[in-house]
């Protein structure tokens, strides 16, 4: 779908992945009234746990229950891949990455005692049984196998089971390039959509019948390799707000918003007594600002527009974006 979202050219592939090195991978569930799954963000390294990237966590609004990001705030650090899935799937995903991540470290002959996976989750009991918690190590590793710079969008993995605005959601991402001193760097944004209320879409008229209700939850993992601080990537995750707003939404009580994000460059190594670091001037964080904005904005529309339209478990029509479009504009 080419969308006229913002100003900022995009990338190749106008997705996350145009971050050198970031890989996606999805393993879905479609089991009797299981409609749900698993995705993965794969960091561009061989161990992320003796690798760490700077990163950070954005908590809009906090009905969520997600794993990881109390140590990533602390120490500014990810170590472990990022995972996606459902609420009550969350433990059981991080425990399978615990053991993912326990093997990796075995075969580099690396001591792990402790170790903070990453996991974030969006309801979707409307579309699957979700008391089944069908997702465990299996899934995730087949995610993990899985994981390619090219990837589904839509209802796949953990967008399997979502909605959003009233109309199917699902896994979206997009990307934006930015220019600095001669040197082009990738802002790169996946998103989980679960959320918003039909009336506050943007473009109304919608079909009459939709969830009116603005709760649900988006995940949305921020990946760039424009050299940030931990400090100045928080500020950045705030500004996926944006993009949610520009679509209609004001955020609700009942929905769990919450951003996660990290920097390719560079790399922080285990040892030393110093650390150097490269990060952008103060003054030029208006551009990652405005990356991140139109970013967060068309992922969520790349959910809608890939996830075909589909019924709850009580019945009831959940409609596409693309037949909407198609019926408000012949």
């Amino acid at each position: 779908m080419k969308m006229s979202v913002g100003r900022m050219p995009h990338g190749f592939r106008n997705l996350i992945t145009d971050v050198p090195g970031i890989q996606v991978g999805h393993c879905t569930v479609d089991e009797g009234n299981c409609h749900t799954g698993v995705t993965v963000i794969m960091p561009p390294v061989k161990n992320p746990f003796t690798q760490k990237l700077t990163a950070a966590s954005h908590v809009i609004n906090g009905f969520g229950k997600t794993l990881g990001l109390v140590q990533v705030d602390e120490l500014g650090t990810l170590e472990t891949p990022i995972a996606i899935t459902n609420t009550l799937n969350v433990g059981k995903v991080h425990d399978a990455m615990v053991s993912y991540m326990a093997n990796i470290c075995e075969r580099d002959g690396v001591k792990l005692t402790s170790v903070n996976p990453v996991v974030c989750e969006c309801n979707d009991s409307r579309l699957s049984d979700i008391k089944r918690r069908p997702i465990g190590e299996k899934e995730v590793l087949a995610a993990i196998s899985a994981a390619a710079e090219t990837f589904e969008q839509g209802a796949v993995g953990a967008g399997r089971g979502t909605t959003c605005y009233g109309m199917k959601g699902g896994i979206g991402s997009s990307s934006r390039l930015m220019e600095i001193d001669g040197k082009v760097y990738t802002m790169g944004v996946l998103v989980q959509s679960n959320y918003g209320a039909s009336d506050d879409f943007r473009d109304a008229c919608l079909p009459e019948g939709l969830a009116e209700c603005d709760q649900g939850s988006i995940i949305l993992i921020v990946a760039t390799d424009l050299p940030l601080s931990h400090r100045q990537l928080k500020r950045v995750l705030k500004r996926t707000s944006v993009g949610m707003a520009r679509l209609g939404s004001y955020i609700g009580h009942g929905s769990g918003e919450i951003a996660v994000g990290f920097t390719t460059a560079p790399a922080q190594p285990i040892g030393g007594s110093f650390q150097a670091r490269m990060m952008l001037n103060e003054d030029l964080m208006n551009i990652p600002f405005r990356a991140v904005g139109e970013c967060a904005e068309e992922a969520i529309l790349q959910s809608m527009w890939h996830a075909p339209a589909d019924t709850a478990l009580d019945g009831s029509p959940i409609p596409c974006l693309k037949d909407y479009i198609k019926e408000i504009k012949p």
